[in-house]
Order: C-alpha cells, then structure tokens, then sequence
C-alpha cells in the first residue's frame, strides 16, 4: 500500500510525505518520552525521600519518641542533620494535628497547598532498592483548595495506607514533591510523616527539554521547506522542463520547447540536458536520412522495375532471337541495379547503427591506406592489368582523429570508384601528404574519362549518376556514403578533375590533431 502510494506522487510529494512519516514516529516517540520523563525524575528525587523517612522512622522507634509537640521538637534539634538537604520535614499525630516542622512549628497546615495535581505512590521493598510507583488522581473542584490534612486524610482511608505516598504540586508558584509516610508503633499508628522538597528542577528540565524539540522541530522544519524549494526550482523544474520536451519531439508537436537555459548549467543537468539534445538532433536527422532515403530508393527503383515489365512483357511476345537476347541483357542489367541499390541502402543502414557505437581516436592513416591498397592490386592488377600505387611526401606519421574500419572504407569506396571508370592496364594513384597547415590530405587519382559535371558535388548526392554505361555496377549511393563516413571525421571531400592529364580526382583534408 504504501509503495503503491509513493507510486503515484511526483517526486517533491514524496519528499514531503516520507518526511511527514519520518516527523510523525519521531513526534509519537517524543511525546513518549516527554510523559515518562517526568515521573522518573519524580522516582529519583522520591527515592532520596523514602530513605530519609525510613531512617527516621528507625530512630524514632529506638529512641521510643512519642508524637507530641515537645518530643518531636527536640528530636529534630537531635537529629537535624538527617534533613539538611530537605526543604520542610512535617510531623503530625494520629489526629492529624501539627506537631513537628523544620520550617516553623506555629505555620498552618491548611496554608500549604492550594492545587494538587497528581499523586504518586512509591513503595520500597524490603532491600530498599526497587521503587514501584502506583498513580493516582484526586478529584478536587476547582475553587476546593487541597490542603496536606486532606491528603493525610485519604491517605489514611485508602488501600495503600502503610506504603510510602508521593504526590507532586505548586505551593506559591514553586514546584513541590511531597512524600508521606504513617509512623507504625507496637502494631499502632501514631502519627505521620511528610517531607517535602522544592522540585523546580524537574520542571525546569522537562521546560528545557519541551522547548529544546519545539525549536528543534522548527529548525528542521524550515530546513526542509527551504530544501524543497531548492529541490522543486533547481532541480525538479528543469527535470520537468526536460520531460516536455521529449514529449514534444515524441508527439511531433510544433510547439517549440527550448532548453538552452539548462544547456548553460555546469552540473549533471546541464550534461543530461545537452545529451538530450544531442540524441534528439541525432535522431531526428536519421529519422530524415530514413525518409528521404526510402522516398529516393522507392523513386530509383521505379525506373527499373518499369524497365523490368516492359522487356519482360515484350519478351513474352516476340520470337526474334537478337531482340530476346536485347532483352535478357536490359532485365540482367536492371536487376543488377535493383540489387546494388538495395545493397548500398542496406550498407547505408548498418553504418547509421554501426557509427553511434564506434569511438573515433587517434590514427596513424598510413598503414591503414597500404592495407587497402595492397588488396586491391592484388585483384585488379591480375584481373584487368590496373596498377594502384601508393605515394607520401616523407613528412613523417600521418595521424588523424579517426576510425580505421572506416578509413578503410572511404579508400575501398574511392579506388572502386576509380577503377570501375577507369579502362585497362591504366593506374590509379593514392598519394598521402601533408598541407601547410600540418593537415593530412589523402588524393586518390585516376585515369578515366574524368567528370563531365561542371558543378562536381553533385557526385555526393544519393542516387546520383552521369555515367549511364556504368549504371548497372553503381547505385549512386556509393560516394554518398564516402561523404557521409568523411564528414564523420570532420573532414572534408573535393571532386575535381585532373589538371595534369585526363582523369579524376578524389581529395579528402582531415584536420589537424
């Protein structure tokens, strides 16, 4: 239930409300505290009480003192020190009449309270070293003043008479503990016994103790509420701010949502905040590539599909050989191009998937272009006589910020490129140098027909092709992904053609580390 509670709550609700429990069992264990404290202060304070009238029980006994005025007067002049440390020690007969006290013989005794709050009852076992101590509460009016004899009186009527009595009370604004004890004789009573001792300090101390929580209740109480404002303003806000966002990009809503005030902050909300955005920039420009390159593969593979019917309807129909074999090349040569198409988009895909997971770090470029550049020779120079050479300026290591995989198949992308327009027994150059900026420049040349497009960037855009003779072995997607993998690397492409000689040039600059 509780979970289930805690479940629904914002997380400032459940601040508040776990710190409402906490406060309560703290509250509920004080207020405990604070109803016990004070009958064992009255229990420390009692038991000093009973041992004094013990021993004064004792002597009275054994110097056989009878409870009258003149004998109790000197045996407090005799045994004084018995009650230095006590305020007022009272003695009364069996008649309940004044005949003995430390404070004044002549004081009235019916002057000595005027309310009487509780009234507690220690017994003390044979041992003397266990109190028990039985409440009792006296119905008094509140215009009735309760005097000593009136205790005496129930005292002497009730079922505890014999056992040590304590009660407590205010005589002139001061905190009074009263204990009493009847006087037993030869198996008769004969006369009572009351000490009673100014007990401010108990109230003081539970006073002290009561304000001590109050102000510490208080204290943390406004430490909390300032904590929850801090929580709720700095925290739970820019949180919230955070969650409508991605409720916006999720719905689509053209609402703006800007976080660029939380993107300023220095703390883990401010890197959270520019990873959101930086996911939901990233995403949403693969969501876009996705479309557009679903919408270009859709309208690329219409062409030959339209291509694929008509020859084949054609096909059906005729029975003249050269034009069936015409038309077996034209199906050969659209299905070629409706499988390169599908397997660059498809290569396209995977590299979107594989590139978020890859680190980019540094590179030495040099080895990783002689690797490349090894197998391809190995193929094509047995297979169509193209010789492919490497070339650097002799300026050292080549490093860059990169991925080698990746380097890898920007070079795989160009030489095919190269080489698939390129006639045989010809050469295809890749040259690594440095620019003066201390940048590492890659150059791929070739020997081909070169560009015919004046505006040369064109070549990078998907589906692009000039070269319709060589359509069927490109997708146009290829030089695509050499850009898209080049920009990876905050690099940067130029298609030019060669100045030199007829050909094509490929120039990649990445920056300087």
């Amino acid at each position: 239930m509780f979970n289930n509670i805690l479940k629904n709550l914002s997380i400032l609700k459940k601040f508040l409300f776990i710190n409402f429990i906490f406060f309560t069992i703290i509250g509920l264990f004080t207020f405990i505290y604070i109803k016990n404290v004070q009958p064992n202060l009255i229990k420390k304070k009692s038991s000093n009480h009973i041992e004094v009238i013990n021993n004064t029980i004792d002597n009275l006994k054994r110097l056989n003192v009878k409870f009258v005025e003149e004998d109790i007067r000197i045996f407090l002049f005799s045994t004084r020190f018995l009650f230095q440390n006590l305020d007022r020690v009272i003695f009364f007969d069996n008649e309940l009449n004044l005949v003995g006290d430390t404070d004044t013989l002549d004081l009235d005794p019916r002057s000595f309270s005027k309310r009487l709050d509780t009234v507690e009852l220690e017994i003390l076992n044979e041992k003397k070293t266990k109190n028990i101590t039985e409440k009792k509460n006296i119905d008094i009016g509140n215009n009735y003043y309760v005097s000593l004899n009136d205790v005496l009186f129930n005292y002497a009527g009730s079922k505890n008479f014999g056992i040590h009595f304590t009660f407590t009370h205010e005589e002139f604004k001061k905190f009074k503990l009263t204990t009493i004890k009847n006087v037993m004789q030869n198996g008769k009573n004969i006369g009572y016994l009351a000490i009673s001792e100014n007990a401010n300090d108990i109230k003081a101390a539970i006073n002290e103790r009561k304000t001590f929580i109050i102000r510490t209740a208080i204290a943390v109480g406004i430490v909390i509420l300032i904590f929850s404002f801090v929580l709720n303003r700095y925290f739970l806000k820019p949180i919230k701010n955070l969650v409508s966002y991605t409720k916006t990009i999720k719905n689509k809503n053209p609402k703006t949502t800007n976080i660029d005030s939380l993107k300023l902050r220095n703390d883990e909300l401010g890197l959270l905040s520019n990873s959101i955005e930086d996911m939901t920039l990233e995403l949403q420009k693969r969501i876009t590539n996705a479309e557009n390159f679903s919408t270009d593969l859709v309208h690329e593979i219409r062409n030959p599909l339209a291509s694929l019917k008509s020859a084949s309807e054609i096909l059906h129909d005729t029975n003249d050989i050269d034009q069936r074999i015409k038309l077996i090349d034209i199906l050969s040569h659209d299905v070629q191009r409706i499988e390169r198409l599908i397997t660059d988009y498809s290569q396209i895909l995977k590299d979107e998937v594989a590139l978020s997971k890859e680190k980019i770090k540094i590179l030495n470029i040099e080895p990783v272009i002689k690797s490349v550049v090894d197998d391809f020779n190995n193929i094509y120079k047995l297979k169509r006589g193209i010789n492919i050479s490497y070339e650097n300026d002799s300026k050292g290591r080549y490093f860059i910020n990169g991925i080698a995989n990746r380097v890898e198949q920007i070079i795989a992308n160009l030489l095919e490129n190269a080489i698939s327009f390129s006639e045989d027994n010809r050469d295809v150059t890749v040259k690594v140098l440095k620019t003066e900026e201390n940048k590492v420049m890659v150059n791929v040349l070739d020997e081909g027909e070169g560009f015919r497009e004046k505006d040369t960037n064109k070549i990078f855009k998907r589906f692009y092709s000039n070269r319709p003779n060589k359509f069927g072995q490109h997708s146009g997607l290829g030089l695509n992904i050499v850009k898209n993998l080049v920009e990876l690397h905050n690099a940067s492409i130029k298609a030019t053609n060669r100045k030199d000689q007829k050909g094509a040039s490929m120039e990649i600059i990445f920056p300087k580390i």
